[in-house]
């Protein structure tokens, strides 16, 4: 599913344990969640209009990292450096298949914008875990289904 709809389950949840207490395992089983383990709540979620690149930046700047919803495609699982173009993912809301964070943003010395992502498939991937998408396009549809939890 969709980040947001991961905030969501947290909130309605009564909130989340920690890594230590409840870490991730490669493999399907029931849930073991503990709500007297809870390390941290969530009060709402906010979902950015589709598209509306300018207002990540601003919550970038004022609240933190942005989860956001990509087409990840085979060029994106073995991107290793420079900014992504993303010539050949989709905006496609449907198309939405892998979830990173945002964390930043820069441009180059000729004024190539781009944002800083954090993906979650370890440090060999890509620039030690991170990546720089072509920013001001919803390049794979990253201004699609972007959200952060308000905590």
């Amino acid at each position: 599913g969709l980040p947001s709809q991961a905030f969501e389950y947290i909130r309605y949840n009564g909130g989340i344990e920690s890594e230590r207490d409840y870490p991730y395992k490669d493999r399907e089983e029931k849930c073991h969640f503990k709500p007297s383990l809870v390390a941290a709540t969530v009060t709402g979620v906010v979902n950015f209009t589709q598209g509306a690149e300018d207002d990540i930046a601003v919550a970038l700047a004022n609240i933190g990292p942005v989860s956001i919803g990509i087409h990840s495609t085979k060029s994106f699982a073995t991107y290793k450096k420079g900014i992504y173009q993303g010539k050949l993912c989709s905006k496609n809301p449907r198309k939405i298949n892998h979830a990173v964070l945002i964390v930043g943003y820069d441009q180059t010395a000729s004024g190539e914008k781009y944002w800083i992502g954090k993906n979650s498939w370890g440090t060999n991937w890509g620039m030690n875990g991170y990546f720089w998408i072509r920013r001001g396009h919803n390049a794979c549809g990253l201004a699609t289904c972007a959200s952060y939890p308000v905590v």
